[in-house]
């Protein structure tokens, strides 16, 4: 059975949790900006605890996160050194965790959005260069078109601000690297979670509001200790959810449905106060329409012969 002819009621269950896992991480940006009083690295840090928490009661429950899991130790015990590209890895990502949780912290969140929406055209360009995939007609319209896009944002911005550059060509970093040392799968996030414990747990207790809590008073205090404690769970069930629905979909609607997150995003980040003026449509028009030949060229190439 190829991707592109799964059963019905497993691509709505595919469509379901990628719409849930996009939704969850809008929210914990939209927590994240509404805890003044709150640092993002104390923030970090209780997602991280908390996340590694929350998917520690999930993953013996699922099968393939469970042989996952053992593949990953088998891999790392033959091959103690891959720890250190591990620990690597492990640093990549908390960087954009933890931009995640800053940015809406101080008026940068339409930039980390525009990052995400440049994300998936940047993802091409890595797997050209990387694994030498090959890029169709509409590919590289998708990338000239988002080219103007980015060239409008750069000259009326001054340059595209370093938000956005950390997302959309550090996360390309963190996915090329994973893929090389074959740690794509949820497993392996878990392990990276685990490999910053140590870092997540010195930031919640040099934090203004310490392990307990305390010191909650105030702006962001007792409301804030709860938003920071959601915002890990949820962290850990939008990330579970994002695999599931990357195994139970066809790649190409896969894809299509991971834009509905920047989308929200940048709702989340007009909400917090961030406004877009009409020279936006030059930036963000360009940017839509990439992704959009984007969807078509996925759709196209997932088609089984003769359809």
């Amino acid at each position: 059975m190829t991707s592109g002819t799964l059963p019905a009621h497993t691509a709505g269950r595919g469509v379901a949790v990628s719409l849930g896992a996009s939704l969850l991480f809008a929210v914990i940006f939209l927590i994240a900006g509404l805890l003044p009083g709150w640092g993002a690295e104390e923030i970090f840090g209780r997602r991280v605890v908390l996340t590694l928490a929350t998917l520690s009661c999930i993953l013996p429950f699922l099968p393939w996160a469970r042989a996952d899991a053992r593949a990953l130790a088998v891999r790392v015990r033959r091959r103690p050194s891959l720890l250190a590209l591990g620990l690597v890895a492990a640093g990549l990502v908390a960087v954009q965790l933890w931009l995640f949780m800053w940015a809406p912290l101080h008026n940068m969140a339409l930039s980390v959005s525009f990052g995400y929406f440049l994300l998936p055209l940047s993802m091409v360009l890595a797997g050209r260069f990387f694994f030498a995939d090959k890029l169709s007609v509409l590919l590289k319209l998708a990338v000239a078109a988002a080219g103007v896009g980015v060239i409008h944002e750069a000259i009326t911005a001054g340059g595209l601000a370093w938000p956005t550059l950390v997302v959309c060509l550090g996360y390309p970093v963190y996915f090329v690297l994973r893929r090389k040392l074959g740690f794509d799968s949820l497993a392996a996030f878990a392990g990276e979670l685990l490999l910053l414990l140590p870092l997540g747990i010195y930031f919640i207790v040099v934090g203004p509001h310490g392990i307990a809590g305390s010191g909650s008073s105030g702006p962001g205090g007792s409301g804030g200790i709860w938003g920071a404690l959601s915002i890990g769970v949820l962290g850990g069930l939008a990330m579970a959810l994002y695999l599931l629905a990357s195994k139970w979909l066809p790649l190409s609607l896969f894809g299509l449905l991971g834009y509905v997150e920047p989308v929200l995003l940048v709702g989340v980040s007009l909400y917090l106060g961030e406004s877009l003026g009409w020279s936006a449509l030059l930036t963000y028009g360009p940017i839509l329409l990439a992704l959009f030949l984007l969807c078509v060229d996925g759709r196209r190439s997932s088609r089984p012969l003769g359809e």
